[in-house]
């Protein structure tokens, strides 16, 4: 059994942010998938939490998938006032837009499942409250709660600073150490 640290996850998964933003970008959304599928087996052994299935990420590719083909087998064509020449292909896209829409709420459903399980990990193992907005867990998924991991550590500093506990240092394992402010002082001698 290793040592946990408030790293370990950050240097279990070693994905920058900006590399993943990036490299998502690149490959049309297909490499979140990928690493989800890489990699959440990894980040679940470390919280100690099974919060989603392989299944969930293979739904989510399928979703992806399809709606892909469905938009390049049938492209939306508009004449000049916004009417589609083809009604099939109309139709075609607005399927494909709907399955766009679920593989989107698959991923929010993933997101919100690893935030809980990363908010009650730093809980339990660091005694830190870890906070993650819900509204950027909708609106970037993937991509924040990867940002939310990498910047834990960052988090726990700033906490220990807000609360008074000395900065660990990095070899320090999830041991709390007791805050100097809460102490009991000793009372002052009485003059006889």
């Amino acid at each position: 059994m290793h040592a946990r640290t408030i790293s370990t996850l950050k240097d279990t998964l070693k994905t920058p942010t900006w590399h993943f933003v990036l490299l998502s970008a690149a490959t049309y959304g297909i490499y979140p998938l990928m690493w989800l599928y890489k990699n959440q087996d990894a980040m679940m052994d470390e919280v100690g939490q099974r919060f989603a299935s392989r299944i969930l990420v293979i739904w989510m590719s399928v979703c992806a998938g399809l709606s892909t083909l469905l938009h390049l087998m049938f492209p939306l064509q508009l004449n000049e006032y916004g009417y589609a020449y083809d009604d099939t292909a109309a139709t075609m896209s607005g399927i494909a837009g709907l399955i766009s829409f679920a593989w989107f709420v698959l991923m929010v459903v993933w997101a919100f499942k690893a935030r809980a399980a990363l908010q009650q990990y730093a809980l339990m193992q660091f005694r830190f409250e870890l906070k993650m907005n819900p509204a950027w867990t909708v609106l970037f998924h993937v991509f924040y709660i990867n940002y939310c991991i990498n910047a834990m550590p960052d988090a726990l500093a700033k906490h220990h600073i807000i609360h008074g506990r000395p900065h660990p240092g990095p070899n320090d394992t999830q041991e709390q150490h007791p805050s100097p402010l809460s102490q009991p002082s000793q009372p002052p001698e009485q003059p006889q």
